[in-house]
């Protein structure tokens, strides 16, 4: 080929690709264009389906465009997951899943998608504790009271978790082995249901997000017997913290978090990333999720990846030290 032959081509190249930037450019300029819809991979009525609604209703007024609310559950979250890793990196199919999303590599080895490569974590949403609760009518008068009855009746008691490999079990485990107590997990398929059976007195105790457990102990449906966090809850200023009741390693916090597919393009990651932030910081959005018992908590976007990675690492180690099995 003559010199001037593969000069021809070369610029020939160069103006397919400027004519083909541009228009890429331009639609990712006018994201969205057209609803976006946001997978959850649990049942309606759990944690990350009222903080990801709460956010939804206020998201769709910031983009412009309809925010449709997929609910996918099952098998942990990875069910929704592995459609939202599988979609169009478009910024038209998103992920809000849980801190149970961290653990699942550990926990489904088979997993068709990788937790940290596939995914482009975009901000955390809100952060909670978890609260133990029980049926008022158990008679526990403390959480204390809790852990003797179960240490003197080994194997006799029942918890409660969404799931086998869930949030919820990975912080009925911790309290477990921070207590010292031999007890039986029943895993359920969400936890509006093990709630309703810990009301029932057929469950002993759940370690439930707070934001789901408020109505509920307001109503005196549930006795709350401590908070896993650091301190207490402006929610429940009364109740302690599992460390002031006597078991400093028990607590648990909840998250809540918003992913894209890999290969989402930036500027796509961007608006979504900022309009999610601006739609947590409107008051009627922060009022409600606080009066939840959660805190708003969006972080920049790369404190967040930073994030994820730390806690993929500490729950994969919990999960290794409980022997927590995933259903199959």
């Amino acid at each position: 080929m003559s010199i001037q032959r593969r000069d021809l081509f070369k610029w020939a190249a160069l103006a397919g690709a400027a004519t083909v930037l541009p228009g890429r450019v331009l639609a990712e300029a006018a994201y969205p264009a057209r609803p976006v819809r946001l997978v959850i991979p649990f049942t309606a009525g759990s944690t990350t389906d009222v903080i990801g609604r709460l956010l939804s209703d206020r998201l769709q007024q910031s983009l412009g465009q309809p925010v449709i609310v997929d609910n996918r559950p099952g098998a942990g979250g990875t069910i929704g997951a592995t459609q939202v890793a599988a979609a169009q990196p478009d910024g038209y199919t998103a992920l809000i899943h849980s801190a149970g999303h961290v653990a699942n590599a550990a926990l489904y080895p088979g997993l068709k998608y990788d937790t940290i490569k596939d995914f482009i974590p975009v901000t955390m949403l809100a952060s909670m504790p978890n609260v133990i609760v029980v049926a008022p009518d158990k008679g526990f008068r403390s959480l204390r009271d809790l852990v003797d009855k179960a240490r003197a009746a080994p194997g006799k008691f029942m918890y409660g978790s969404s799931g086998n490999g869930s949030a919820s079990h990975i912080a009925g485990e911790k309290f477990r082995i921070a207590t010292g107590i031999t007890v039986t997990h029943v895993p359920y398929k969400g936890t509006p249901q093990a709630l309703t059976d810990v009301m029932s007195g057929l469950l002993d105790w759940f370690v439930a997000p707070l934001a789901v457990a408020v109505p509920f102990i307001r109503d005196k449906r549930l006795a709350a017997l401590a908070i896993g966090s650091p301190r207490r809850s402006p929610v429940l200023p009364d109740v302690p913290t599992t460390a002031e009741a006597g078991f400093a390693d028990a607590d648990h916090r909840f998250w809540v978090g918003l992913f894209l597919p890999a290969r989402t393009p930036g500027p796509v990651v961007a608006r979504l990333h900022d309009d999610t932030v601006k739609s947590l910081g409107a008051d009627d959005v922060r009022g409600r999720i606080e009066a939840l018992g959660a805190e708003p908590a969006p972080m920049a976007q790369a404190q967040f990846a930073g994030f994820v990675q730390d806690e993929a690492v500490a729950t994969t180690q919990l999960i290794r030290q409980a022997g927590i099995k995933a259903d199959a």
